[in-house]
């Protein structure tokens, strides 16, 4: 009687992206709105906090710099963990961390408690974050996996943008610790609906060798079809699982394409915190009204979610790093152009809505092309780090914009030095699109050489 051997890459990577898959990334895109909710809510209830606490504005700084630092940790420490125990624990782990910690936050009295709880609770988003990430890119099929990615992750903006429109209304009618009552219990829910309906990875799962039974009912229902008696061989991603850890992004030649990322997440957050911080104020202090102003620069976001809808497809069909590259390029472009639009308001919004897409969607796609570059041996720890270095450029970011204004730089100077940290992410992937090219073309020549 024959064996069935049926290679787990080849089984998702050349079947439908079915309604389980749907499925998967729908969840993970729910937990990441819930993530980017509670990200964002300190910045909604700042005003209400230093009403009731009576404190000074400034006061709140260090607050602000603890949540960063805190999913700084988060991704360090969830990527790596999960690379061990799986995608599902440290996920359902960061949540239940952040709502429980969003949830005593509201009990805060003080700035010194609000500013531990706020590291508590980055801690827990930060591991939520590449845990997301990776688990959609081991469900996608390879033709569509940017792009499941990138949707999956406007969860995030969506739950960022909405969060203020719900804070609003919450603190009018019950206060400010209701933001985070809400913003406490949802993920707390939604941690239970994930312990009993979110699976852990397939590939995860064959290459730790965890469960057997576990993967074959996982794998029954992207695969109702699969024999009974087949046995699942994990190919690549088993022969690339004998090395984890950190260490391991340097090994097997993977140093120079895992610094280069590094600079990109770098260099792309801390554009982005930067254009998100100081966005308004430059252009108010030019000369146009407060509300416009926050209007205008909502262009920012609006354009990266557009973005992030649209580039997906963009980084699915062609060399992606080289296509990564260019819209980086296009973002320092569109960056020195919003220097240069005076107090036009229709150009600074089309200015700005083209560094929103080009810098937000290049960023979720940086996420995504991160996720396909290492093995799933690896996978959370080369994503967990990433967006880790590329959080202390988000710390970085906020820091610079307000040295330059500081020292009273013009917008057009200022929005050239803004312009240059993405022309240096589009070097560093325009170098590994060439650096890949490079090693294909010597790979297909020493295959040529051996056969000869």
């Amino acid at each position: 009687m024959p064996i069935h051997r049926i290679d787990l890459r080849a089984l998702i990577d050349e079947r439908p992206f079915g309604r389980y898959q749907v499925f998967v990334t729908a969840l993970c895109a729910l937990i990441v709105f819930l993530d980017g909710f509670d990200a964002q809510a300190i910045g909604y209830v700042a005003p209400a906090i230093v009403h009731a606490l009576n404190i000074e504005r400034s006061a709140l700084s260090p607050v602000f710099s603890a949540s960063l630092v805190g999913l700084t940790l988060g991704a360090l420490i969830g990527g790596p963990v999960s690379d061990r125990v799986g995608r599902r624990p440290v996920l359902i782990a960061g949540m239940l961390i952040f709502g429980a910690m969003s949830l005593a936050t509201a009990l805060a009295q003080s700035v010194t408690s609000l500013l531990v709880l706020r590291l508590a609770t980055g801690v827990g988003l930060g591991c939520v974050m590449p845990n997301a990430i990776a688990l959609t890119s081991e469900f996608a099929p390879e033709r569509v996996r940017s792009t499941a990615i990138m949707v999956m992750f406007c969860g995030f903006s969506l739950g960022a943008a909405l969060g203020g429109l719900a804070a609003a209304g919450l603190i009018r009618d019950f206060g400010w610790q209701s933001v985070f009552v809400v913003g406490g219990v949802l993920p707390l829910v939604a941690a239970l609906v994930a312990w009993r309906s979110l699976p852990e990875s397939p590939r995860f799962l064959i290459v730790r060798a965890k469960d057997p039974a576990r993967l074959r009912g996982v794998l029954r229902k992207l695969a109702p079809d699969l024999p009974a008696d087949a046995q699942i061989d994990g190919g690549v991603d088993l022969h690339a699982a004998a090395r984890t850890g950190v260490g391991a992004l340097f090994a097997d030649k993977r140093a120079r394409i895992t610094l280069l990322l590094w600079v990109i997440f770098f260099m792309s957050l801390m554009d982005l915190y930067f254009l998100s911080s100081w966005l308004p104020t430059v252009i108010h202090d030019a000369g146009i009204a407060l509300d416009t102003a926050a209007l205008i620069t909502s262009m920012l976001q609006i354009g990266g979610t557009l973005g992030t809808l649209t580039l997906g497809r963009v980084f699915d069909r062609v060399s992606p790093f080289k296509a990564l590259g260019a819209v980086y390029l296009c973002a320092a472009v569109c960056v020195v152009l919003v220097g240069l639009a005076g107090t036009s308001v229709s150009v600074l919004g089309a200015t700005i809505f083209g560094a929103g897409f080009c810098v937000v969607g290049g960023q979720i796609g940086a996420n995504a092309l991160a996720a396909r570059t290492y093995p799933t041996a690896i996978r959370g720890t080369g994503i967990g780090w990433a967006l880790g270095i590329g959080r202390l450029g988000s710390i970085v970011g906020p820091i610079v914009g307000g040295v330059l204004l500081a020292l009273h730089w013009d917008p057009q100077h200022l929005f050239m030095v803004a312009a240059l940290p993405v022309f240096l992410a589009s070097v560093a992937a325009f170098m590994i699109s060439v650096g890949a090219r490079y090693e294909t073309h010597r790979a297909a020549r020493a295959a040529g050489e051996a056969t000869s």
